[in-house]
């Protein structure tokens, strides 16, 4: 395999539902910085949606992308030797789904969400870190990244004010 690309766990394949669920269409599987490429991809993947349904059919998406998350991080979980493969980026998915669901419909409002959910999302400040190691399974690796949107979101509206405002 390619030093770009991730291999995948004995047993899967690249065509697998839990594989094209889990590493979003393959997103996860580019090294280096997988989570960064899965929020990428998350981010033009859900234009579509932000300018056909607004917020709540981008909230919708959300939490489908997080349910739908839970079924096929176990399924990659069990299949892999790691507790959380940073392959799986469905959780990355969910949660700039979240934080553009949150913002107003602008490049810039999405830019500073994308910037500040990486962010927290590497640095995983308080309870982030916690979570992430206090919660088995899929759910640990699901919900430190909804507590990392929830920050993103606080700090792109107060940069976004701040930048639209000066």
């Amino acid at each position: 395999m390619s030093r770009f690309l991730t291999p995948l766990p004995k047993g899967l394949r690249f065509t697998d539902p839990v594989v094209v669920v889990a590493t979003f269409g393959g997103s996860g599987l580019l090294r280096p910085a997988p989570g960064t490429w899965g929020s990428l991809a998350a981010m033009f993947a859900a234009l579509p949606f932000a300018i056909l349904g607004g917020p709540v059919v981008l909230s919708i998406a959300a939490i489908a992308a997080f349910l739908i998350g839970l079924w096929a991080t176990e399924k990659y979980i069990a299949a892999s030797d790691n507790h959380d493969p940073s392959e799986v980026v469905i959780d990355e998915v969910a949660a700039m789904w979240l934080v553009m669901a949150a913002l107003p419909p602008n490049p810039i409002f999405y830019m500073l969400g994308f910037a500040f959910f990486r962010l927290f999302d590497i640095w995983k400040p308080w309870p982030i870190k916690g979570l992430e190691k206090r919660v088995a399974g899929e759910m640990g690796v699901m919900v430190d990244d909804l507590v990392a949107a929830i920050y993103a979101i606080m700090a792109a509206w107060i940069a976004g004010i701040a930048f639209f405002t000066a």
